[in-house]
């Protein structure tokens, strides 16, 4: 998908000499910089990073679980 965003001149010409050192595309630096603040704010950039927190998630819910578990028993 394509869409339009503009930049200062200053700020454009500071990316297209960091492309150029780096070896990279506006593209690609765009690319890295939209994953940099996907990852930021916690929200999966592709299907492995959202199974991957997926499976976190399950195993701090059943970490929970035990532990609330654990101590109903003690407490009797």
């Amino acid at each position: 998908m394509r869409k339009l965003v503009a930049f200062d001149e200053d700020t454009f010409d500071k990316l297209k000499q960091l492309g150029r050192d780096r070896m990279a595309t506006i593209q690609e630096l765009a690319d890295e910089a939209f994953a940099d603040l996907l990852k930021k704010h916690g929200i999966p950039i592709d299907l492995r990073d959202a199974l991957r927190k997926s499976a976190r998630l399950d195993g701090v819910a059943e970490k929970t679980t035990a532990r609330s578990r654990t101590r109903k028993a003690k407490s009797r």
